[in-house]
């Protein structure tokens, strides 16, 4: 028989909350990071929440990727003069007579990142041919960054949501409680990662990504909390239920 969390003992107790805050703050971090990176960027840009996610995935033929980013992504990471520098250098049809002045920007500002040293899984900016790859059309990400992308991020959320599940399966709430509890979370990564595959063909299911992540979110939000609560309020905790 399975115990249940109010009959753990003290350095269980104690172990298995560490984890839980610990993967609760990690999820915050998480959705700050969301915010700042693909939010607010947008939001500045006049665009709504799924419009932005639909620009992610789906990419934007008004403009370059580059450009999508300097707006976007990476619009806090420099100046609004160097920017539109950048972007009349892009529509003018990126010459390379114009590419020393950009150059130092790109330097001073990107290359930090976007160089092969940094060893980061992202465009390079550090030479003219490797520019160009990210001045046309943006199309948004490639299949193979998607597939790089969503393996890891299917390993790395179903692993977590594996131990809190683990922790979780041991609360004494009603069984048809906590099963939908443990397979809800994995709906939602399906929902949420597929989405990013639907969206990048058709933006509309930019939406899907948003209630995939919701999904995610609550039922993290709901096994760190009623997991916590029935380890240390014993005074509220009620029998097993098997």
């Amino acid at each position: 028989m399975t115990p249940s969390l109010r009959e753990l003992s003290l350095p269980l107790r104690a172990l298995f909350t560490s984890f839980l805050l610990l993967m609760g703050i990690g999820y915050l971090m998480a959705l700050s990071y969301l915010f700042l990176v693909d939010v607010e960027p947008h939001q500045k840009m006049g665009m709504g929440l799924v419009s932005g996610i639909a620009m992610k995935y789906h990419g934007d033929a008004s403009g370059t990727r580059l450009e999508a980013a300097l707006r976007g992504s990476m619009a806090g990471q420099i100046s609004d003069d160097e920017r539109e520098r950048i972007i009349r250098w892009i529509r003018a049809g990126a010459p390379e007579a114009g590419y020393p002045t950009i150059k130092p920007i790109l330097d001073k500002n990107c290359v930090s990142c976007h160089s092969a040293r940094s060893g980061l899984p992202v465009p390079l900016l550090d030479s003219l041919p490797e520019l160009r790859k990210v001045i046309q059309i943006d199309t948004g990400p490639s299949i193979a960054q998607l597939a790089r992308v969503s393996h890891v991020h299917l390993f790395g959320i179903g692993i977590i949501f594996l131990l809190t599940g683990i922790i979780f399966a041991m609360s004494d709430t009603p069984v048809w409680f906590r099963v939908s509890l443990l397979v809800l979370p994995y709906l939602g990564i399906v929902a949420d990662i597929g989405s990013w595959w639907l969206t990048k063909g058709l933006p509309a299911f930019g939406i899907d990504v948003l209630i995939g992540g919701a999904i995610i979110g609550l039922s993290m939000g709901v096994q760190i909390l009623v997991s916590l609560w029935q380890m240390w309020l014993p005074a509220l905790r009620s029998g097993p239920v098997r």
